[in-house]
């Protein structure tokens, strides 16, 4: 998936657009119109004749402006409204694709998913509106030069000015916006992590120094707030000297075209109206900024998006046992090395515990293994075929995933486990995982809405063994029953290091008893293979016991 444009964005407008700028340029059509109906108007009245028929048709052309300003804001809303639920769905299906190699925060993502995917979903309007703004300007330019030449030079100078303005206005506009979305994103980012770990923070009883790290940007984002507005203040203070200017300007011209009998009194009160709506900064600086956010939006938005998706080949796996293979596999994490150059093979059906100190590289290597992350050098192997090879299908059918902190997804228990799988399926997995001992005794059993089943983390815990439990080939384990009491861990552990699974399992732990049930051990020392073999053999050098103590 590619990144995403300003137009691309703005196309999915589809036909509201052309509707929005209908509506728009009808209602400045009326709204330039109207002067000189209302001058002909004056004209009449001061004659004494034909004065109704000039005010019907200024009620007229209010309400087609009225009609054209509520077509336009429906159109608008849907338009937004279907381009942020594209952008969104667009946004979400990347992320899952990209998986944790994504490198955004979760409380990042949601606000781009959000807020600045709403204002991303106004790149349509937004550049139809600046489009349309240009002609209130040039129509009032092209009304005045029909009315004297002269008001139109003078209204000329100062649409120079007003150009002048609103340059300086949509440059500081944009960094400005880019900015405040980034540092809103960060403070989103923070509240998350200290949501996820509320417990914890409040039985630490650090929540004053986590909420001084959560808000620790809001200097930032004030600074940036007030530079939004002394953007505006500044704008508006030169639209406050501009626009009288201009104004002057034009009934200096326009009166002394009246004394000389050039111009009516209606058309000096259309040349006046003219001059205001030519001028009128309020409107263009709203439809900038709207513009400025937009784009800064579409811009947060891309980068989520630029993010490499991890691709998938088409090959299936042969006939075999699981055979597990890493060849030269080295990972980094910028200037880290986490694993270097890692050769180890796992025979197939074995069961295997990968150990070590914290820091050496166990869940790294558990996630190759699992392909939740690609090697930077070397490869993975799955019964001799490279991992990068196979199909997203064949992957996932053959490899199975589980946890320390699992989380688990669903409307039900029975969709935590395996969603659109047999119940008969669901059940056997939990039976093997020790997961139906809690389950059934749920008040909807497996139909319990996953939100009203309280679970304790070693019961969430066998709830992710059981949803990683149907794979076929290989069974990957990153300290999935470090939450379990001693008996049942011990009573999965049996299950897990049985002979008779007939799949590979990839352990890792920090348990003696789980290490000493295995076929074999890998044992890890920052990111290196340090050896491998039983854990009788292991044992009789010191510093492997040491891993446990």
């Amino acid at each position: 998936m590619t990144a995403v444009s300003f137009s691309t964005v703005a196309r999915r407008g589809g036909g509201w657009l052309p509707l929005i700028a209908t509506s728009a340029l009808v209602g400045t059509g009326v709204t330039l119109a109207l002067p000189t109906v209302l001058g002909h108007a004056l004209d009449a009245t001061v004659a004494g004749s034909g004065a109704a028929r000039w005010v019907a048709v200024a009620a007229a052309l209010v309400a087609l402006g009225v009609l054209a300003d509520l077509l336009g804001g429906y159109a608008d809303t849907a338009g937004v409204a279907g381009a942020a639920a594209w952008l969104r769905e667009r946004l979400v299906r990347h992320v899952l694709a990209v998986g944790p190699r994504a490198g955004f925060t979760p409380g990042d993502l949601v606000s781009r998913v959000s807020a600045n995917a709403v204002d991303a979903a106004r790149a349509g309007p937004s550049a139809v509106a600046v489009i349309t703004a240009s002609v209130p300007p040039i129509g009032s330019l092209l009304l005045l030069a029909l009315i004297e030449p002269w008001l139109a030079a003078a209204f000329l100078v100062g649409l120079a000015l007003v150009a002048v303005v609103l340059r300086a206005f949509t440059r500081h506009t944009a960094e400005v916006f880019g900015a405040y979305q980034r540092v809103q994103g960060g403070i989103a980012a923070r509240l998350a992590e200290a949501l996820t770990g509320a417990r914890t923070i409040a039985a630490a009883g650090t929540a004053a120094r986590e909420e001084h790290r959560v808000l620790a940007a809001l200097p930032e984002l004030r600074a940036y707030g007030v530079r939004t507005w002394r953007v505006l203040a500044r704008t508006s203070g030169q639209a406050a000297v501009v626009g009288p200017l201009v104004l002057v300007a034009v009934l200096a011209v326009g009166g002394l075209a009246l004394a000389a009998g050039r111009i009516t009194a209606g058309d000096l009160f259309a040349a006046s109206r003219y001059a205001s709506i030519g001028v009128g900064l309020g409107g263009l600086t709203g439809t900038l900024a709207a513009l400025a956010r937009a784009r800064a939006g579409v811009r947060r938005a891309g980068e989520v998006l630029a993010a490499p998706a991890t691709r998938y080949g088409d090959r299936t796996l042969p006939t075999g046992p699981g055979a597990l293979e890493l060849r030269g596999v080295t990972v980094r994490a910028g200037d880290t090395t986490l694993l270097h150059g890692v050769d180890l093979a796992v025979p197939g059906g074995a069961a295997v515990a990968v150990v070590g100190r914290s820091g050496a590289g166990k869940s790294v290597l558990a996630e190759v293994a699992a392909r939740l992350r690609d090697p930077d050098e070397g490869e993975v192997r799955l019964d001799g075929v490279p991992l990068r090879e196979l199909s997203h299908g064949a992957l996932r059918a053959a490899v199975g995933c589980a946890f320390e902190r699992p989380v688990l997804v669903g409307g039900t228990v029975a969709d935590a486990v395996g969603l659109g799988l047999s119940r008969d399926r669901v059940r056997g997995a939990a039976l093997a995982t020790h997961a139906d001992d809690f389950v059934s005794r749920l008040p909807g059993g497996y139909d319990t809405p996953l939100a009203e089943a309280p679970m304790s983390g070693g019961e969430r815990q066998r709830l992710g063994l059981a949803r990683a439990w149907p794979a076929e080939r290989l069974l990957v384990l990153d300290d999935a029953t470090s939450s379990v009491d001693t008996v049942t861990e011990a009573q999965i552990a049996r299950t897990l290091t049985g002979a008779a699974r007939g799949r590979t399992r990839l352990i890792v732990t920090h348990r003696a008893a789980t290490a000493a049930r295995a076929d074999l051990v890998v044992w890890l020392d920052a990111g290196r293979v340090r050896a491998v073999g039983t854990d009788a053999a292991l044992r009789a050098d010191p510093a492997y016991r040491e891993v446990f103590a």
